[in-house]
């Protein structure tokens, strides 16, 4: 069978697919490349464990973290098209090239807490149209429906790439033997519904009622309104729980709670739920904080925080009616 390689895919113009786009896109997947490849070293290349310091989340950094962010903005920064980026795991932004075209935000390496036990990780990424020709820190402050592409790479059994670019979801399958990453899925729909159902249930005692009671009517199952059986799958990498639903359905849930009151989510709005949300809504889904959509929000930080409900639409809205 012949597929389609990204370069090749990138050459259609479809979507908000431009030369300058196409670029920028190619050259976070070669960066993606290099991280998979010091992945696949792990302990041998001595890449593991803890880089004694904490990122501006206040979290403990892997050294692989370090690693890819460094892989990130030293191939973005100097890319002609690139006009700035941020990063979940620096304080400030980073600028790049006067007159980019584009701005880029990403996660270098989510779910890092698996890396030492040979777990999924994964990179995210966004893509926004830049502001000014000397990019300033409020040009990132768009709404996510401004994104002009998202996607993620997942390292796993095999590495794959979800893109988007407006014009629907793509999967692309890395082939370690030619180095390209090869268009497998060309048109990914998420069912409206599903049996399935992601979230930290550590968590549970801090939900608000409306989750409590979401939740609750899943783990009844037959017996509950909701007159079918779930099932519950859990990650802890957001990537992973994505990308699981992206292939076969479901609900992913990372709730507003108690725990920490000053803290209004757990997942970045920049970095994490809107790329996932584009993703999400392009493959038929649904992303809303429980309250709102997602890629409405107007941000107002650089590392802003939110709730994330994201999936299966009939779900997503159930929850989010709950709610409201």
């Amino acid at each position: 069978m012949s597929y389609l390689t990204l370069s090749q895919f990138l050459d259609q113009k479809t979507g908000n697919l431009s030369p300058e786009l196409a670029q920028v896109i190619e050259t976070i997947a070669n960066t993606c490349k290099t991280i998979d490849q010091a992945l696949q070293k792990g302990a041998l290349a001595g890449v593991l464990g803890s880089a004694e310091h904490e990122n501006v989340q206040g979290e403990t950094q892997k050294k692989l973290d370090v690693i890819s962010n460094d892989y990130l903005i030293d191939a973005l920064k100097v890319h002609p098209q690139v006009g700035g980026l941020a990063s979940e795991e620096l304080d400030e932004f980073t600028p790049a090239q006067e007159n980019g075209k584009f701005l880029v935000l990403f996660d270098p390496l989510d779910g890092s807490s698996n890396i030492d036990i040979n777990m999924c990780v994964g990179t995210i990424f966004s893509i926004l149209p830049a502001q000014n020709a000397v990019t300033q820190a409020s040009d990132f402050m768009q709404a996510g429906t401004q994104q002009v592409a998202a996607g993620y790479v997942l390292y796993g059994p095999s590495t794959m790439l979800a893109l988007t670019v407006g014009a629907g979801t793509v999967f692309f399958t890395f082939d370690p033997e030619t180095q390209v990453f090869l268009l497998t899925s060309d048109a990914i729909q998420v069912a409206a519904d599903t049996q399935e159902y992601a979230i930290n249930a550590s968590n549970q005692r801090h939900w608000e009622a409306p989750v409590q009671r979401y939740i609750a009517e899943l783990q009844d199952g037959k017996t509950s309104v909701r007159e079918k059986d779930f099932n519950m799958r859990w990650v802890a990498c957001m990537v992973g729980d994505i990308h699981r639903i992206l292939c076969r359905s479901g609900i992913f849930l990372y709730p507003y709670d108690t725990k920490d009151p000053q803290k209004a989510g757990r997942l970045r709005l920049m970095y994490e739920a809107n790329p996932m949300s584009m993703l999400m809504e392009q493959a038929g889904g649904a992303a809303t904080t429980g309250r709102v959509r997602i890629l409405d929000i107007q941000p107002t930080e650089l590392h802003q925080r939110v709730p994330v409900i994201i999936g299966s639409k009939n779900e997503v809205e159930l929850a989010t009616r709950y709610h409201n």
